[in-house]
C-alpha cells in the first residue's frame, strides 16, 4: 500500500542525511553512497510503476484537502525521462564534481530534488502537486547557487523570485477553483461545474490565463523567461543537465495536469486563453531561438535554445488535439534526452578544456572526436532530422498544428516551427563544423586527444543512444501516447 511513497522518501531523507552528516565525508565514501542511493531510487521507481498498489491516500492536510497519490499515463512518462537523466547526470557528477567544493551539499540536494520530481510525477490531486511544485524550487534552488560566486548567488536568487511568484500566481488560480470544482482530484476532461463554466465564464478564463503564466515559469515561457538562460551557466553541468532535461518539465506537467485534468480543454478550446497561450508559445519559440542564435557562450546558448524547445512543447498543449498533444510529450522525452546529452557534453568540454566559448572550440572534434560526435547527433535531433526522435516530435507537432482548428495558427504554427529549426541549426551546427574541419591553418601539432573519463562518456553516450532510439523505433511509445491522449481531449 505504502511503495508508492518509497521513492519519493527515499531519495529525499537520504539526500537529508547527507546533508546533516556533521563533517565532509571521504569523497569515495560519498560518492558511492549518492550511487547507491540513485540506483535505488530508479529501482523503487521501476517497482511501484509494476505493483498494484497504483494510488494512496496519504492524510488530509484539512478535511478537503488530501495529500494523495496516484499513478496514470501522464506520471509514468514524466517519471521515465526524470529517473533516466538523474541517473546517468548523477554518475557523470562523480567525475565532474572533482573540481567543485561543497560535493556534500550538491549531492544532498541533488538527492532531495530527485525525491521531489517523483513525488510531482504520482502527485494525485492538484494540492499534492502544488505543495511538492514549492518544495521542488527549494531544493533546486542550491543546485544554481552551487560554486557560490556573485553570478551563482544573483542567478539564484533570480530563479527563486521568479519561481515563488509564478507558483504563487497558480495558487491564486487554485482558491478559486477549490470552491468551483467538485473535487481537485485528476480527472481526464477536467472538473470544472458546468454551473460555474457557464455563470462565471469570463472570471474562470482568466483564472485559466493566469494559472498558464504562473506554470509558465518555471517552463521558461515568454514574458517570465529570463530566470533561465540565468541560472543555467553558473551551475554546475550535471546540475544545468537536469534542471534543463526534467525540471523545467515540471511547468509542463503542472499544465498538463490543470488544463486537461482539472480546467478542461472544452472550456478553453476556441477561446481567447487559447488564442493567448498559443500566440505566447509561438513568440518564445522564435524569440529563444534568436536569443541562442546570437549567443557566444555555449552553456548560455544551450539555456536560450531550451526556452525556445519548451514552447515546442507548449505549443503542442495550446494546439488542444491528439496529434499536437502527442508530438508535444514525445518531445518531452526527446528533448529530456538530448538537452541532458548537451549539457553534460558542455559539462566535459569545460573539464577537459576549461574553456566556456564556441569561439574558442575550433578543433575540438580532433581532441574529443567520441564526444562531439555525439554532440552532432544529438544537435541533429534538436533541429529535427531523421532518424531521431527530435524528428518524430515535431513531425507530430506539426502535423498537429495543421489540422487543429485554431485559425491563422494553423499555418503561423508550423511555420514558426520550420524558421526555429533552421535557426536551430544556425547555433549548433558551427560548433560541428569547426571543431571537425578547423582549417588549414589549425595547428595540428598541439593537437592531443583527451576525451574525458568514463564515468563522463557513458551516460553521454546512453543518453545520445536513446535520443536515436525513441526515433528508429517510434511505434511503441507514440502508442502508448496516443491511446491515454484520447481520453483526454
Amino acid at each position: 500500500m505504502y511503495l508508492i511513497l518509497l521513492p519519493i522518501l527515499f531519495p529525499i531523507l537520504a539526500g537529508f542525511a547527507i546533508l546533516v552528516f556533521p563533517k565532509e565525508p571521504d569523497r569515495r565514501l560519498l560518492t558511492a553512497t549518492a550511487g547507491t542511493c540513485l540506483v535505488i531510487t530508479g529501482a523503487l521507481v521501476l517497482c511501484t510503476l509494476l505493483s498494484a498498489s497504483q494510488e494512496l491516500m496519504l492524510f488530509h492536510l484539512t478535511e478537503t484537502l488530501p495529500i494523495y497519490f496516484k499513478i496514470d499515463e501522464t506520471g509514468i512518462t514524466f517519471s521515465f525521462l526524470t529517473v533516466i537523466v538523474f541517473i546517468c547526470a548523477g554518475f557523470f557528477s562523480f567525475a565532474y564534481m572533482k573540481h567543485e567544493q561543497n560535493e556534500k551539499r550538491y549531492y544532498g540536494f541533488y538527492l532531495m530534488a530527485f525525491g521531489v520530481l517523483n513525488a510531482l510525477c504520482f502527485a494525485g490531486n492538484l494540492i499534492t502537486f502544488y505543495l511538492f511544485f514549492e518544495l521542488l524550487t527549494l531544493s533546486s534552488f542550491p543546485l544554481v547557487l552551487h560554486t557560490g560566486s556573485k553570478e551563482a548567488i544573483m542567478a539564484g536568487l533570480k530563479y527563486l523570485f521568479y519561481s515563488l511568484c509564478g507558483a504563487y500566481a497558480s495558487l491564486f488560480g487554485i482558491y478559486f477553483l477549490y470552491h468551483n470544482c467538485d473535487t481537485l482530484t485528476f480527472t481526464a476532461g477536467g472538473v470544472l461545474k458546468a454551473s460555474a463554466a457557464s455563470a462565471e465564464g469570463r472570471f474562470f478564463l482568466l483564472i485559466a490565463f493566469v494559472m498558464i503564466l504562473g506554470f509558465g515559469v518555471k517552463a521558461g515561457m515568454v514574458p517570465m523567461h529570463a530566470w533561465l538562460p540565468t541560472a543555467h551557466p553558473v551551475a554546475p553541468a550535471p546540475a544545468s543537465a537536469t534542471l534543463s532535461a526534467v525540471i523545467v518539465k515540471a511547468g509542463v506537467l503542472a499544465l498538463i495536469r490543470v488544463v486537461y485534468y482539472i480546467i478542461g480543454p472544452d472550456f478553453l478550446r476556441g477561446s481567447w486563453v487559447q488564442t493567448a497561450w498559443l500566440t505566447l508559445s509561438l513568440t518564445t519559440v522564435f524569440l529563444g531561438s534568436m536569443l541562442a542564435y546570437r549567443e557566444p557562450v555555449l552553456k548560455k546558448r544551450l539555456a536560450y535554445s531550451t526556452v525556445s524547445q519548451l514552447s515546442y512543447i507548449l505549443f503542442g498543449l495550446a494546439v488542444m488535439n491528439k496529434e499536437a498533444f502527442t508530438g508535444g510529450l514525445l518531445h518531452v522525452l526527446a528533448h529530456g534526452f538530448i538537452k541532458g546529452t548537451l549539457f553534460l557534453i558542455a559539462g566535459a568540454i569545460i573539464y577537459t578544456t576549461g574553456k566556456t566559448r564556441v569561439d574558442e572550440l575550433r578543433g575540438i572534434g580532433k581532441e574529443m572526436p567520441l564526444t562531439m560526435w555525439c554532440y552532432t547527433i544529438v544537435s541533429l535531433g534538436l533541429i529535427g532530422i531523421p532518424p531521431t526522435g527530435g524528428f518524430i516530435s515535431k513531425w507530430y507537432l506539426a502535423t498537429g498544428g495543421l489540422a487543429g482548428d485554431i485559425g491563422i495558427f494553423r499555418y503561423l504554427g508550423p511555420a514558426i516551427l520550420l524558421l526555429s529549426a533552421l535557426l536551430t541549426a544556425g547555433y549548433l551546427l558551427p560548433l560541428t563544423i569547426q571543431g571537425f574541419f578547423p582549417g588549414a591553418d589549425y595547428d595540428y601539432t598541439s593537437l592531443h586527444r583527451q576525451e574525458p573519463c568514463h564515468l563522463m562518456t557513458i551516460p553521454i553516450v546512453l543518453l545520445t543512444v536513446l535520443s536515436v532510439l525513441i526515433g528508429l523505433f517510434p511505434n511503441i511509445v507514440v502508442a502508448y501516447l496516443t491511446n491515454f491522449v484520447s481520453t483526454l481531449l
